[in-house]
This record gives structure tokens, sequence and C-alpha cells, in this order.
């Protein structure tokens, strides 16, 4: 099979002049070619094609292909994510992972808590605040949690996102606003256990591969998976395979949200314990990262002695049953 293979190289990024942190959700060449060895041992062309823009000029020459791999996150927007999906279902090409409407919808992490909680599944009382004014309407209990509504690699999330009372709430939500030009998500802070699920396959097929608990360290920032405590997981965070009655019911409920939403192929839903140990939802993403070394994916996976290359092709094999 020839398959196209899209995604943003953070290298590019990085020498275009980027920081390190707007180029943090784009992959290392390191993923790249982990991914690319294994559709090739597995028999597959691969075409790398690169980002949006080099898929564009290709589309545009009139090239095309079996099954398009996509990884690419886009660079700006809320529909950021769903960029090279449309392009691909212009042209009625497959492509591995979620359909673009549902990569819209799950980095809108306020729209996609509305809609997981019209399924009746729990999350935590939350409101978007969309200026400082906005926070006359914040009615939510302290602690609150606050963090940019269209981000992801925990970008925005710092030892400030935690807060106690209106003084903290302003002037966090202040910087995010500034920084980010986007909407604040605030919510309660829930104090429980967290965990992330990995689960592969599509529909009524899909099922969990494990989780992993987050435990944090002295040296985290406050309890919370921060941009700085993720980047520096080695000496803050110890990941832990959870197997008791409390991670049991947050996979159900993980898989059921990932049904719910019509993810596809792989992706992980993130969960977290409330005052009363009940599981909440948090927010899911339909873009997993995948990078052999660090990606919450792939350790899920491995904790559950499944290979990388058995992974890639569990989502290869995914797309093309569903297809």
């Amino acid at each position: 099979m020839q398959i196209g293979f899209t995604y943003d190289l953070k290298d590019d990024y990085l020498h275009a002049g980027f920081t390190e942190e707007q180029a943090a959700e784009f992959d290392s060449i390191e993923t790249i070619d982990g991914i690319a060895n294994v559709l090739t041992d597995a028999g597959h062309s691969v075409d790398r094609i690169g980002n949006a823009k080099s898929l564009i000029e290709r589309l545009a020459s009139g090239d095309r292909w079996d099954l398009v791999f996509n990884i690419a996150e886009g660079m700006y927007g809320s529909a950021r994510e769903a960029l090279v999906p449309a392009l691909l279902e212009a042209y009625n090409i497959p492509v591995t992972f979620s359909s673009a409407s549902v990569l819209s919808l799950c980095l809108d992490k306020a729209l996609c808590k509305r809609v997981v909680a019209s399924f009746g599944f729990k999350t935590a009382p939350f409101c978007e605040v969309k200026s400082l004014a906005d926070l006359d309407r914040v009615n939510i209990e302290y602690p609150l949690f606050a963090k940019p509504i269209a981000e992801g690699t925990s970008k925005g999330i710092t030892g400030m996102s935690k807060v106690g009372n209106r003084k903290e709430l302003e002037k966090t939500c202040a910087e995010l606003l500034q920084k980010y030009k986007q909407s604040v998500l605030v919510e309660k802070f829930l104090p429980g256990r967290e965990f992330t699920v990995g689960i592969v396959g599509s529909g009524e097929n899909a099922r969990v591969i494990g989780n992993i608990e987050i435990i944090y360290g002295e040296k985290a920032e406050k309890g919370i998976y921060s941009y700085d405590n993720k980047a520096n997981y080695q000496d803050r965070i110890t990941y832990a395979y959870a197997v008791d009655s409390a991670a049991k019911s947050t996979e159900d409920a993980a898989l059921a949200i990932y049904k719910s939403l019509d993810v596809r192929d792989a992706g992980r839903v993130d969960m977290r314990l409330d005052d009363d140990g009940e599981p909440c939802f948090i927010e899911v993403n339909p873009l997993a990262g995948l990078n052999p070394s660090i990606s919450d994916l792939p350790i899920i996976a491995y904790k559950r002695g499944m290979t990388y290359p058995q992974l890639i092709r569990e989502i290869i094999a995914s797309s093309c049953e569903r297809l």
C-alpha cells in the first residue's frame, strides 16, 4: 500500500524562529523515522509529505495515496488539527485517526466537555472566560484550575494554573488571555488520582490497552501536569500502571467517552477522580503523541507488553478495517 505521511517536524519550526514552547506539540525526527520505519518494514511504500502546506502543494500537483498516516498538529487556530484531515476528506483520500470534525471538537476543551456532559458522563463544573469581564460569571467553588481552551502538551499550564481565590484567578486569566489570544477554561480543581487511558481501534472494536497513573514527586509543581512537569518528568513524575477498582472504572468511563465521541484508530482520554472518588473527564487527545521514547500512548503500550511496531500496525489495521 502506498502511504502518505503528514507531520510537523519540530526542527523546521525551530529553524524558522519559533520558540521551544511554540513548537512543543510538533514531532522530532525520532518520531518521524520511527513511524516510517515500521510502515516500511510492514511492506508499505512511505511518501514523506510533511506539513499542511506541503500537502496542499502535493494535492495541487495531482499526487494521491492509498492512505495517509497523519500526525500533523497544525500551527494556528482552534481547528488546526483538523486542517490535514479536512483537505484529505475533500479529495476522498483515506486518512488515519479521527475525522476533521472530531479533531476540531476535541481541541476546543470547553465545547468537548459540553458534549461529553450531554452524553451523561461526569466532568468538573467549568466555565469559559473570554475576557476578564467574564470572571464575574465564575460561580464555582475554589480551588479552581485555569488553562488555555485550545492547547496541547500542557502548554499554558504552570504552577499558577491552580488558583485559590479571585485575585489569583484574575492574574492567571489575564496572563493566559494575553499570551495565548484565546479563551481560558476555568474548572473546579479535582483533587483525586489522575490517569491517562490509552485506547486503540474504532467503534465497537475500540479497546483499552492500559493506563498510566500520574504520580507527582516532591519537585513537581503543585501536583499538576504542567508544561514544566511534563518536560522534566524524569525527576518530577512517576508513571505507574494502575490495576485497582478505581483504575478499572476510569478505564471503562474513558472507553465509553472515546466511543461516544467517535474517536478512531487510537487516542488517549485523560481522567481524574473527584472528591467522591468518581472518575471525571478532563480531555481527550484523538491525535496522541507517538514518540517511541517519551509519548504517553507508547509508554502505556510498553507497560502492557505491546511493542512500538505492534502499536503502529494496530493503528493501520484499524484504519483499513473501518475503510
